[in-house]
């Protein structure tokens, strides 16, 4: 029986219920998400350990893409599933899952093997399109879902450096008590760092509480990525933070919202309303008295979708169509100031960073648009923050098609590995604020 179908009745009935709920009651009844069992080992116990980044369960993980090594280890390494504990942005204890990749790759850096915190980009809301069931299958392709696990590339690019790798699947997804908070910084910063922590606790880790630890992330990951390294100093001050990369990260929701609406990949406002709904009552108030029957039910088909079955099934929507006034949703929560607050709160670039980011964006990305992306770099220089700022300059490859959006992520990649290795090997970082007024 199926997470969304034995509890939703309506989206924000549902997101109430899950809220509410960790029972295991699933693992008798797997969970089947768009024709998809999620593993057993995705339903979180009902008991969970106290304390953040505590290892709750692992297994061998068998990597979709890899290679016999000569010396009878696989490349590009070792994988193991994880589930840790994390604290939500309710300050509720939650698992997420995720998985740590012990590289066959020699570390030639000084002090011990250091260790990259990779947050993927958007991948959906379904159990399904999880982060870690995508390194074992890369390519999921169904009659009823669509998901490319596209960051294997960069993740297989830092094992090359010789540092471990830890994938974070996020709140929800992949775990089954809940849906996915796409976009809410603190849960994805939260589980960004207790995924640092739980990584040293993995048999047959050779990382360590003192290895130097980098984030990595674009798009939904840059934002993960970012909020990990504003939130480090108050809720994670033992994760020895040397560097952080941000590329294309989405730091003001409210913008964000005008980008995505009527683009190919618009069913990501659909997993924003849900996540927002799941743990905002203001945000909850608002969709229950302005979403039309049709938009109800399109964000209830939208809570089980990955990025494929989103762009299949709503590209180029416009919210305009979920809505009982024709207003866009982003119109609508702009006039109502609860709900406004909680996209405020969002908000990054309010916290100093902890160590040297260095933050990418595209000039020509319009679905995570440009502007708000040079904005949080200018918020974080003016906090004394070092910032390597990159603008990624290209032609204008399609408006509201995801290419200005998503060819930065290829053309950047390198650079960004080879910075954040520069730092994970204790090499410093030189700040380029100075330079903003002359940036695009």
């Amino acid at each position: 029986m199926s997470r969304i179908s034995s509890v939703l009745t309506t989206v924000v009935a549902t997101t109430a219920c899950v809220c509410a709920s960790a029972s295991p009651a699933a693992a008798a009844d797997p969970v089947v998400s768009r024709g998809v069992t999620i593993p057993a080992f995705y339903t979180p116990p009902t008991e969970l350990p106290s304390g953040n980044g505590k290892l709750i369960r692992h297994e061998p993980l068998r990597l979709g893409l890899s290679l016999p090594g000569l010396d009878g280890r696989r490349l590009p390494g070792t994988a193991t599933r994880l589930m840790y504990t994390s604290t939500d942005t309710n300050g509720e204890p939650v698992a997420v899952t995720g998985a740590y990749i012990e590289p066959s790759a020699g570390w030639k850096g000084t002090g011990p093997r250091p260790l990259v915190v990779v947050g993927s980009g958007t991948m959906g809301q379904g159990d399904q399109c999880a982060p870690s069931l995508a390194l074992e299958n890369p390519l999921t392709l169904t009659g009823e879902t669509v998901s490319f696990g596209y960051e294997t590339l960069a993740v297989y690019r830092l094992l090359a450096t010789g540092a471990a790798v830890v994938v974070t699947d996020y709140v929800g997804l992949g775990a089954t008590d809940r849906l996915h908070t796409y976009v809410n910084r603190v849960d994805e910063g939260h589980a960004m760092l207790d995924a640092a922590r739980a990584a040293r606790s993995v048999p047959g880790a050779s990382v360590t509480a003192s290895s130097r630890v980098g984030m990595y992330g674009y798009s939904q990951g840059g934002g993960a990525s970012a909020a990990a390294a504003e939130l480090q100093r108050t809720y994670a001050p033992d994760v020895p933070l040397v560097g952080t990369y941000s590329g294309a990260p989405p730091a003001d929701l409210t913008e964000v919202t005008k980008g995505i609406d009527g683009s190919a990949l618009a069913g990501a406002l659909g997993w924003s309303i849900n996540g927002f709904a799941q743990t905002a009552p203001a945000v909850r108030d608002v969709v229950e008295a302005n979403l039309n029957d049709a938009g109800r039910k399109a964000l209830k088909d939208i809570s089980t979708a990955c990025v494929g079955d989103a762009i299949l099934g709503y590209g180029f929507t416009k919210s305009t169509k979920w809505t009982k006034n024709g207003q866009s949703v982003g119109e609508i929560i702009a006039g109502e100031p609860a709900a406004q607050a909680v996209l405020d709160d969002q908000r990054l670039g309010r916290l100093k960073p902890t160590g040297p980011v260095r933050l990418a964006t595209g000039t020509q990305d319009d679905i995570v648009p440009h502007a708000q992306a040079r904005q949080l770099a200018l918020d974080w220089c003016e906090k004394g923050a070092d910032v390597t700022y990159k603008a990624v300059r290209l032609p204008n490859l399609g408006d509201k098609l995801l290419t200005n959006h998503l060819v930065p992520l290829l053309t950047d990649q390198g650079d960004a590995v080879d910075w954040l290795t520069d730092r994970l090997k204790g090499k410093a970082a030189s700040s380029n604020c100075w330079t903003m007024p002359a940036q695009p």
